[in-house]
């Protein structure tokens, strides 16, 4: 039946209708497999059936018009139509139901089978014909090869003539090696075939230089045993070719599938007979489930790294012009799902064409042509590969390069949560005691850093040591050596090299430092920095010659084996270029080259660190997040604590000094602006007022904050170790029951915390649990009070938020084992067996897994695959780390969990809204980035589909999403809003299809029939699409253009565009930001749109939003951590304030606790996270353990507070003076700034300065502005 496009919709739609124009014939056979069809076209010719015989790609058929066309010209005149259903019926489930329908109105037979191996219980009901036949005809395809071809056929045409059948398929062998020109052979038959290569496998275009190949690396080459089947082996045989050219000895093996047991022991056994030692792999898919209990694959049977190859079902043509690089199909099929088995992304190495029209059934065999340029990479990366495992430790070349941003002295070797320069040091001293030629390693991380500074550096050459350096004429010589187009490109745009900053005295002069066989380097700007006015423009920006220069040396001069960027993240991988299955014009390939690539990457953050395996080919080795623990109180915050613990104790008594402690409070209050951060309004009422900050002061104090960093390699111990634990144990994991359940909960119920409902005196049997995770923290407390909670603090118990306090006590006790726990505690017992059975020995484990994973990289061995996500957000599958990440299958996203919380979250934040505005809102500004979506399995997108009133649809069987139902405004009970979304480059990249997903659902509310203060979207449709008409575009160009609602960075580009400015003051005016946020983001995306210029359709939408909405999925960082909050959130904010004339509400909401969406406003937030983090001394404490990168981590926090108050002027006086104090004022920390990092201390002063200078700060005193305007570090002592 058809499915009525206003009330549901698919996502798997093809983008136009396809006319295939075929006649009618008596047999159809429609199958997604270009080779299967090839073989029955080649069965067909081979023999004179005495019934016609169409066929066709079933991919061609995914457009519901498609498919209606079809039946009509072809279909419905057929005798017999046999269907290949790959993916199982909800991926073609409106031209399965057609079908059927057509073969039972014409009295025609239909059998639809499986498009694989598996049984499919769930297209049974497509098929009319007896199951024996159906099952015959599976087996003929299942088997393969030219005789079962024709016996299918033979089969098919005596279902209709009722003629004698055929015998039942003849097996094939599953798997084997395979040589060209010989066909199957055995190992033996291989040693004597390796030893000359046929000049037959030699592709025009691949080296030529070996016809015999020397007794080198064997590297395997793996692929579909179809691909024999079918004769379409010209990519395996150029692969072939390819790797003798660089004396490998190649192995081709083939296999059903590497799911199929028997096919798995036929390879285990010629792999542990040959041990390849290095594997390319080019079937798609994955063996391991994410999420389960993994098994090694046969592919790493000798511990081989395993490359994946893509054989592209697109054409060359599509692939030359295409930013993206692969579709969605094999985006998913051959890049997401390998990636679970902890393949490395290679390149696409051939592509689709038409090889011929067969004109007796009526359609294109299309063949698989290699591509001689991405063949060559391939097989170069494996050699590579196999040359560093095959050299010895104490031969090998190893460089480690650390991030340099923003482009300062004072955050040299960045990454995210990680102390990278003492994780560096630890990496040196790991390759040292594993016979890697290390020499003369600093003391620490501090001292090499102060090493590297003696060199030049991003901000700094003139005068510095000279240690490394690039002649002009080899640098001339690479450079040459790049394709023209990128040649053209960096000297359009940066001149001769001579202008580089970099060049000195007539060389490049690097920063790099030698430490015996391993350099050392800090990777240079990309080049924003040198001219960040004119810069800003380009979101594209190609890198400058000095850029250039540092990984020719690396590669060329040092002659690296392997490269390892340290920690998140880097430049290279975010470079111009495709987003997948990169060309030889792609920065990231042009620059890397081939290069074996291992990454350091923390494991909260799948989405970037995905980029970096996509996009230059790398092993992730993940991290463990920095540890973590509450905030407590402190200071100030600890005497008004005090001090409204001493009021209520006081109430009832004697009135004066009730009213003396409220007037001390709330003085208190004012002078510090926390009744500002608290939401206390100036004509609250005092009983109000103090219930606010009673609320305020419990949710900092237990706000989560990191307690210091990372350091690669080592993990936690003692009570970072124990307070690490509790957090991740504070909600539950898995499914949550027994040892998984919550710590916390598990505390509380055996405690037998529980109240009656408000207002209530009832028996036992009506009282509620107690539930620590979700309460109101400022309620008075009127549950039991059980001697082990009272006696663990010596403090009043007086609320929640007291209750709360104590079982977090209770827990760090019982984890670290000071306290036993209570023998008839049943729950927390189980809880905390759990706890050291698992969860603590996965910590312990991470720091010698992270070594010894990245040792077993250097070796050119494979690292094996782990899942990805944030730890406390119920994820510790995630540990330990040390393992190749790999993040989600997009088809399968938003998850039905994370649209309920996506739906939770949007139901709050309209009621947030109309509770602020006391209407309610028809535009907002939605960011959605693709790591958090990974981690989440798409909050984002469903937040966004929920607030437009639409729900994702499921296969529940493979849990993919196949298309979207609208939901009735009846059953919505609200308006919808009008969302448009920005998304990241890295977004657009990785999911395609929910870009499709909320373009097409977006567009069919736009088309509804429904009263415009019910939904507005349509009315500005069709109010948009007048208004575009009549400026004279036709009315479906009109229609396409007023649906837009996707806007990203441009095709091949990353980022927002303010992070330049703002670092380097290239900007005057909020507006200028605002500019850059326009120029960067405003390309339309949308189901068939891959970035159409559409700036004034951006500013259109932004004009009209009412607030700007972004959302955090996790604690284990904050908005003061990171450029992208405030690019992405307070850049769009300055956009809609700049268009519109007035700042829009922003809402910065929490999704940490799943369960329990929190939406705040982004002056609450920042509040928050000043208080509770930046200016806590815990929190400074535990940086100022980091030495240089501690004080790295403060002046960061500044640069990003700036930043907000610069994009929204969401940042208060107030919170300018609470870091000016803690930082800058406090003689511990200003001592410590100097003493370990005198450049982040100056650069903080600076930022400070400015925001002075910009009048985003007045400050109370005019000794901070004397302090500040001090120039010399001596003149603040």
């Amino acid at each position: 039946m058809h499915l009525l496009l206003a009330q549901q919709g698919t996502i798997s739609d093809g983008e136009e209708a396809i006319d295939l124009g075929q006649s009618p014939g008596d047999i159809l056979f429609l199958s997604a497999a270009d080779t299967e069809l090839a073989a029955i076209a080649a069965a067909c010719r081979a023999g004179e059936g005495a019934f016609s015989l169409r066929l066709a790609n079933l991919m061609s058929l995914k457009h519901p018009m498609s498919v209606d066309t079809y039946i009509e010209r072809t279909a419905r005149h057929a005798k017999l139509i046999v269907v290949r259903a790959l993916g199982g019926a909800s991926y073609f489930h409106y031209a399965l139901e057609a079908l059927h329908a057509a073969a039972a109105r014409n009295g025609a037979l239909i059998a639809v089978l499986p498009g694989d191996a598996k049984p499919d219980a769930g297209l049974v009901p497509f098929s009319n014909v007896d199951l024996d036949d159906l099952n015959a005809l599976w087996a003929y395809l299942i088997e393969g090869g030219d005789a079962n071809a024709r016996d299918f056929l033979a089969y098919a045409s005596a279902m209709l003539s009722g003629a004698e059948k055929p015998a039942p398929a003849a097996p094939l062998m599953k798997a084997g090696i395979w040589w060209p020109g010989r066909g199957l052979i055995g190992v033996e038959e291989w040693r004597q075939s390796v030893a000359c290569i046929p000049s037959s496998a030699l592709e025009e275009g691949i080296p030529h230089s070996a016809e015999k190949v020397a007794v080198g690396p064997i590297v395997a080459i793996s692929f579909y045993r179809a691909l024999v089947q079918s004769g379409e082996t010209g990519p395996i045989e150029a692969l072939i070719a390819a790797l003798a050219a660089l004396s490998l000895r190649p192995l081709p093996v083939f296999a059903y599938s590497l799911k199929d047991p028997v096919s798995t022991g036929i390879l285990e056994s010629v792999f542990s007979a040959l041990k390849p030692e290095v594997v390319i792999n080019t079937t798609g898919f994955a063996v391991s489930a994410p999420g389960a209990d993994r098994e090694p694959t046969v592919l790493e049977t000798n511990d081989a790294i395993v490359l994946q190859a893509i054989l592209s079902a697109s054409s060359r043509e599509a692939w030359a012009v295409s930013s993206q690089g692969l579709s969605a199909r094999d985006l998913g099929m051959n890049v997401a799902l390998p990636e679970v088995d902890g393949r490395i992304l290679a390149r696409a190495v051939s592509f689709k064409t038409a090889a011929r029209y067969d004109t007796a059934v009526e359609a294109n065999i299309v063949a698989s042509l290699p591509d001689a340029g991405r063949v060559r990479y391939t097989a170069e990366l494996a050699a590579n590969w196999a040359r560093l495992r095959g050299t010895h430790a104490n031969r090998r070349r190893i460089a480690l390069v650390m991030a340099n941003y923003p482009n300062r002295d004072g955050r040299l070797g960045n990454g995210v949560g990680l102390d990278t320069p003492a994780a560096s040091i630890e990496v040196l001293r790991a390759m040292a005691g594993a016979d890697y030629p290390v020499a003369d390693v600093p003391a620490d991380g501090d001292a090499l850093i102060r090493h590297l500074m003696e060199g030049p550096t991003n901000s700094g050459h003139d005068g510095r040591v000279i240690r490394e350096a690039l002649s002009f004429s080899r640098y001339k010589d690479f450079l040459g050596s790049l394709p023209k187009k990128i040649q053209d490109e960096v000297t359009d745009r940066w001149g001769e090299p001579e202008n580089d900053p970099y060049f000195r005295d007539g060389v490049f002069a690097l920063p790099f430092a030698r430490f015996g066989g391993v350099l050392v380097g800090i990777q240079p700007a990309r080049g924003y920095n040198i001219d960040p006015k004119e810069s800003y423009h380009s979101p594209d920006l190609v890198p400058p010659h000095g850029y250039i220069a540092f990984y020719a040396f690396l590669r060329h001069e040092f002659g690296a084996d392997a490269v390892i960027h340290m920690g998140k993240h880097g430049n290279l991988e975010w470079l111009p270029g495709k987003a997948l299955a990169l060309s030889e014009t792609c920065y990231p390939e042009a620059i890397l080259g081939p290069l074996p690539h291992l990454y350091p990457f923390i494991v909260n953050d799948p989405g970037e660190g995905t980029q970096a395996k996509r996009r230059a080919a790398a092993v992730i080795i993940d991290h463990l997040t920095p540890p973590l623990t509450r905030a407590e109180s402190y200071g100030p915050l600890k005497d008004l604590e005090a001090l409204v613990d001493e009021y209520y104790e006081a109430a009832g008594g004697d009135p004066r000094r009730i009213r003396l402690l409220s007037r001390q409070i709330l003085d208190l209050v004012t002078d510090i602006g926390l009744d500002q951060d608290a939401g206390i309004a100036k004509d609250e009422s005092e009983g109000e007022a103090l219930k606010k900050l009673d609320a305020y002061l419990c949710d900092l104090k237990e706000m989560q904050i990191r307690d210091g960093l990372h350091v690669f390699g080592v993990s936690p111990e003692g009570r970072l170790l124990t307070e690490l634990t509790v957090a991740l144990a504070r909600v539950p994991r898995g499914l949550g029951e027994g040892g998984n359940a919550s710590l916390q909960r598990a505390i509380a119920a055996d405690a037998r915390l529980s109240f009656p409902p408000a207002g209530e005196k009832g028996s036992r049997a009506l009282r509620r649990p107690f539930d620590p995770l979700d309460c109101d923290m400022a309620t008075l407390w009127i549950g039991p009070r059980p001697a082990i909670l009272a006696d663990i603090l010596d403090a009043p118990w007086r609320s929640n938020g007291d209750t709360v306090e104590r079982i977090e006590l209770l827990a760090a006790k019982l984890v670290c084992g000071e306290m036993e726990c209570p023998t008839l505690w049943s729950e927390t017992r189980t809880v905390l067996d759990q706890i050291e059975s698992c969860l603590k020995p996965s910590i312990l484990a991470c720091g010698p897994a992270e070594i010894t994973s990245l040792l077993r990289g250097l070796d050119g061995r494979f690292v094996a695959p782990g899942p990805s996500g944030a730890p406390t957000r119920g994820r510790p599958d995630v540990l330990p780390t040390g393992r190749n990440f790999y993040s989600v299958d997009s088809r399968a996203v938003p998850t039905p969990a994370a649209y309920e919380l996506g739906k939770k979250s949007a139901e709050l934040l309209i009621r947030r809204y109309v509770q602020d505005h006391g209407e309610w809102p028809v535009s907002f500004g939605l960011t959605a980035w693709g790591t958090s979506n990974m981690r989440t399995g798409g909050d984002d997108i469903a937040q966004a589909l929920a607030l437009i009133g639409v729900k994702p649809l499921w296969d529940m069987s493979s849990r993919r999403v196949t298309g979207y139902e609208i939901i009735s405004p009846a059953a919505l009970g609200r308006p919808r809003v009008d969302v448009t979304l920005r998304i990241s480059g890295f977004f657009r990249d990785a999911f395609p299809e929910q870009i499709a997903l909320f373009d097409k659902a977006i567009r069919a509310v736009g088309a509804l029939e429904e009263d415009v203060t019910d939904n507005p979207i349509a009315g500005r449709m069709r109010g948009e699409t007048a208004r575009l008409a009549a400026a004279g575009l036709d009315e479906k160009a009109a229609a396409k253009r007023a649906g837009y609602r996707i806007f990203g960075s441009k095709p091949g580009a990353y980022g927002a565009g303010l992070q330049a400015l703002i670092d380097e003051k290239g900007w005057e005016r909020r507006a200028d930001l605002a500019e850059a946020y326009l120029v960067w983001g405003s390309y339309a995306y949308g189901a068939g749109e891959d970035g159409r210029a559409e700036r004034g359709l951006l500013e259109e939408r932004l004009r009209s939003v009412q607030a700007v909405i972004q959302n955090q999925d996790n604690r284990e960082h904050d908005l003061l951590d990171s450029d992208d909050y405030y690019q992405f959130e307070g850049g769009m904010a300055a956009a809609a304030e700049q268009l519109a004339g007035a700042r829009p509400a922003i809402y910065h909401n929490d999704h940490s606790r799943p369960e329990r969406p929190l939406i705040r406003s982004l002056e609450e937030e920042i509040g928050r996270v000043v208080r509770a983090r930046a200016v806590n001394p815990k929190w400074i404490s535990g940086v100022m353990r980091h030495g240089y990168k501690g004080a790295a981590e403060i002046a960061a926090t500044v640069d990003y507070l700036f930043a907000f108050a610069a994009t929204t002027g969401a940042v208060g006086a107030h919170h300018f003076e609470a870091v000016y104090q803690a930082f800058v004022a406090d003689p511990d920390v200003r001592g410590f700034m100097i003493e370990r990092n005198p450049a982040a201390f100056d650069e903080m002063r600076e930022r400070l300065r400015e925001a002075i200078d910009r009048g985003l700060w007045t400050p109370r005193s005019n000794s901070a502005r004397f302090d500040l305007a001090a120039t010399q570090l001596n003149e603040v002592h």
